[in-house]
């Protein structure tokens, strides 16, 4: 193993749009694994929903029979916001290649990200599309058919949306927890 994709994020809940990501990634052979890696708490964020250790778990279960996927708790391990910096230094460890999987909608502040100029040097990003926002060509584009948020989700809680092998846990803890 050589070549991972990281896909990092709140997955707050998750839904199938991360779904659609992880299938689009799984058909690019020069990717060995994809990395997902939920966050302790996002870095621009003051809150989760779902605990961490619950947002890992639904992740473990949706991914589990995926071979080329891992699911890593190395930012819950921390207990702290992460930055994406320090967990691709993490996986450089391990192996030679990170492609970086972000949202279209993650661009605009992208050079917000802390330690950016070094990241863009030690990855290459894959931007998966969302909601028609131009991606420049110095990116990887991947098309993604699903317009989801988990953030819109949480508020209309639509069961179709998300993952129907952890729909039913998700939905109950969102609705029992009011959040939006």
């Amino acid at each position: 193993m050589k070549t991972v994709a990281l896909f990092g994020g709140s997955f707050d809940p998750p839904h199938l749009g991360h779904i659609a990501i992880v299938e689009a990634l799984e058909k690019l052979d020069f990717l060995d694994k994809i990395i997902i890696v939920p966050a302790f708490l996002n870095p621009f964020k003051t809150e989760t929903f779902a605990t961490p250790q619950q947002r890992y778990s639904w992740l473990k279960s949706l991914f589990e029979e995926r071979d080329k996927v891992i699911v890593d708790d190395y930012e819950l391990q921390q207990k702290r916001k992460v930055a994406s910096i320090e967990t691709v230094e993490y996986l450089l460890e391990k192996f030679e290649k990170v492609y970086l999987v972000i949202g279209a909608d993650n661009l605009a502040s992208l050079h917000k990200w802390e330690r950016f100029e070094v990241l863009d040097s030690l990855v290459t990003f894959i931007v998966a599309s969302r909601d028609k926002i131009s991606i420049a060509d110095k990116f990887m584009r991947l098309d993604i058919n699903e317009s989801i948020s988990s953030s819109a989700l949480r508020k209309e809680m639509n069961k179709n949306k998300i993952p129907k092998k952890c729909a039913e846990k998700i939905a109950q803890h969102y609705k029992e927890n009011n959040a939006k």
